[in-house]
């Protein structure tokens, strides 16, 4: 069974590259072909888990003695690919009635497809080595995507996230031959591969480069000061930058850092070190520095690019707690984060899209207009918040409670921005909502006369979304248990 692996990240690599090849004409053929495949790898990947019981493990190649490109599922990649398995096939639909107006849907659908197995590739990496590889074809192809349409501000966007993500992967790279050379292997192993180095004059080396590979990885993860290209990548179509903010790009760097720290360092190593008080402090400064600038921001899909920024430190402080209720709250997050955000800003690019509204003030009374769309953000924008019972509550709680058991002042002050972003998220979204149902008096309706929520392509998607937040939160439990056991290195 072991080379069930391999089918999720090929078959839309494949199934990608057959859509520049084909050259469909026929945009009806081509738009159920892109859905039929993307439904089918997501069918893939939950064969994948479901057999995963059986300790699945495939090895693809040696690019040297003791350099395997080797894939696998433990628990945390199976909490990754269940959650791309459950959001792809939603976010092709949307595209398919967004792209209408963006054109050149063929190259689009090409890389969009390819990202989705190269996504899975990073999920079901076995080791490092394979990870950076993985993670390194996710830039190369998803920058077609952020550049689609060659517009100059898509282009500086494009070279700015490469510029960006270069740099990053250098630190990375860097980290996975140290680790190399100090533990033989590259490996993921929970609990790490330095735990016999504490106390050793290396120690302090290998939290050096613990350090240097966190903020390395971290480029994609968008934390502070390294976070500049994923405002600017919002200029994309909404279908990638819903994706990247939401799913494949932002997750792949929480997702790598979590690898780093409790598969290849190791807590033993680092906690209560000043290795990782410094990740403490930049994930709580990241936290307040992105729901300050989304506050501030009044381009609607930047400002959810801020709060993007914000909530990935909410993950990435959770796991740098380094206890298992940590890094349950911060997966917690991961999964529940992905499904909110998407949501909102699928809402940003159907007023976009269909009204070139690309600002908060110009969206006054369009609530009443286009009730399906805006109840959907109103649901999506209290889970964000943290309001009971969506999903935004529960991961909220994990991640206070783990750092209330963790205990100390950094933790301490981590609660505190916490509570702080939460206070900010609250006037970011509100003040949004307030103006799409509460335009004021003396407000001229006849000029929204026209507006109107969009296809069922669109729609579907909003309300299967809505109820996907409100369903997880009342019946979280479930998942939330299989994730602290993840957390736990019981799965």
């Amino acid at each position: 069974m072991n080379y069930l692996l391999i089918f999720p990240v090929v078959f839309p690599i494949i199934a990608g590259g057959l859509v520049s090849l084909i050259g469909f004409k026929n945009r009806k053929a081509r738009n159920i072909y892109v859905l039929t495949a993307s439904v089918i790898n997501s069918l893939l990947i939950l064969t994948v888990i479901l057999n995963s019981a059986d300790g699945l493990k495939l090895h693809l190649l040696n690019i040297s003695k003791g350099l395997p490109v080797t894939l696998s599922l433990d628990g945390a990649g199976m909490i990754f690919a269940g959650l791309i398995a459950l959001l792809w096939p939603i976010a092709v639909s949307y595209a398919l009635e967004y792209m209408v107006h963006e054109g050149g849907e063929n190259v689009f659908y090409t890389f969009y497809l390819m990202t989705y197995g190269v996504t899975c590739g990073i999920a079901f990496s076995d080791n490092l080595l394979t990870l950076y590889l993985f993670y390194e074809f996710l830039t190369l192809v998803t920058l077609p995507i952020v550049m689609h349409g060659m517009k100059e501000k898509n282009v500086a966007a494009g070279r700015k996230y490469v510029l960006y993500s270069i740099g990053g992967a250098a630190f990375a790279f860097v980290g996975m031959v140290v680790v190399l050379n100090y533990a033989g292997s590259t490996s993921f192993v929970y609990g790490g591969l330095f735990g016999y180095f504490i106390g050793s004059g290396e120690a302090q080396i290998l939290r050096i480069i613990f350090v240097l590979t966190f903020f390395g990885f971290g480029v994609k993860a968008a934390i502070f000061p390294l976070h500049g290209w994923l405002p600017s990548a919002s200029v994309a179509p909404t279908p990638v930058t819903a994706l990247l903010h939401a799913v494949a790009v932002v997750n792949c760097g929480a997702f790598a850092i979590i690898r780093v720290i409790y598969y290849v360092y190791g807590t033993t190593l680092l906690y209560g070190t000043w290795a990782q008080n410094l990740c403490l402090i930049m994930c709580i400064v990241t936290i307040i520095f992105g729901s300050s600038m989304a506050l501030k921001e009044q381009h609607f899909k930047r400002r959810l690019a801020y709060s993007t920024i914000s909530n990935l430190s909410y993950m990435l402080f959770g796991a740098a707690l380094m206890t298992p209720e940590g890094l349950t709250g911060g997966l917690v997050h991961f999964v529940f984060h992905g499904i909110i955000k998407i949501t909102l800003f699928f809402v940003a690019g159907i007023v976009l899209c269909k009204y070139e509204k690309a600002y908060v003030d110009q969206l006054y009374g369009y609530g009443r207009k286009m009730k399906i769309t805006f109840a959907a953000f109103t649901v999506a924008g209290l889970a964000l918040m943290g309001v009971p019972p969506t999903i935004g509550f529960s991961s909220k709680w994990q991640l206070l409670t783990g750092a209330a058991k963790s205990g100390g002042v950094i933790a301490g002050i981590g609660i505190a921005a916490i509570l702080i972003s939460a206070l900010l998220t609250a006037l970011y979204i509100f003040s949004l909502i307030f103006r799409a149902y509460f335009p004021g008096a003396g407000f001229d309706h006849d000029s929204i006369s026209e507006i109107k929520d969009p296809g069922p392509f669109m729609t579907v998607p909003l309300c299967l979304l809505s109820l996907i937040i409100v369903f997880l939160g009342i019946f979280s439990a479930p998942l939330v248990d299989f994730i602290s056991k993840v957390a736990e290195g019981l799965i």
